[in-house]
């Protein structure tokens, strides 16, 4: 059994390496997999400070107010942005996410929202992968737990193949392929979170899988309901 844990781990960062040398040829996604921590820099951090604007949501039943205020970001964020984010289901993910990140050059528009979250997403989900290598190559991790630890390495590897071919389908502007590429990404996390789930067993990387899933959501809800080519 360890055996074979081994050689699955092996197989998975040769995938992840090989992602890597991919994007790094063909889109704008370019990462350092060796890392087990997301750089400060990367769209999937969110700053340890802000220097705070209050902005608003609307808030979907009508007995509440009308809107629910956040006060968390900085005063350069763009209304625009904040008029994507808020049509998403986790607004806040979606802001902190992308808000810092984005460059003057960048227009705000749905479809280069969907790329920096991309982005975002896959450094998040690097973030988990080595974290799930790291337990299952431990040989402390009981074995029920390394069985649930292969399904979200190989769903890791799926979301990440996955998002190569989202910013491929934007760059031939297909809209099908997005929505389908978009969609198997809630399926594979979805894998990870059921295997621990089903296994009643707490998964070790329970609140790095709930922020990529967060993630995932929202990139599905801009390129599904929110991108027209």
């Amino acid at each position: 059994m360890e055996i074979n844990h081994f050689i699955l781990v092996l197989i998975s960062l040769s995938c992840l390496f090989s992602f890597s040398a991919s994007t790094s040829a063909h889109s704008p996604l370019s990462y350092d997999i060796s890392d087990s921590e997301v750089p400060s820099g990367s769209p999937a951090s969110v700053p340890s400070s802000f220097d705070g604007q209050s902005f608003s949501f609307p808030e979907p039943e009508g007995d509440k107010p009308e809107f629910q205020s956040f006060s968390i970001l900085p005063d350069s964020v763009d209304p625009s942005l904040q008029r994507i984010c808020g049509d998403t289901d986790h607004p806040i993910e979606c802001l902190t996410t992308t808000a810092p990140f984005l460059g003057e050059k960048i227009a705000i528009e749905p479809v280069s929202i969907l790329k920096v979250g991309i982005e975002a997403m896959n450094n998040k989900t690097k973030e988990a992968l080595a974290k799930a290598t790291m337990l299952l190559l431990d040989p402390s991790t009981p074995k029920p737990v390394a069985s649930c630890l292969e399904t979200c390495i190989d769903s890791y590897n799926a979301i990440l193949e996955s998002d190569q071919k989202v910013l491929d389908a934007i760059s031939i502007r297909d809209l099908y392929q997005l929505s389908m590429e978009l969609s198997s990404n809630v399926e594979n996390v979805h894998a990870c979170e059921d295997a621990f789930e089903e296994a009643d067993i707490e998964s070790p990387i329970k609140e790095m899988g709930s922020l990529l899933g967060k993630m995932i959501s929202n990139s599905l809800a801009i390129g599904v309901d929110m991108v027209h080519f």
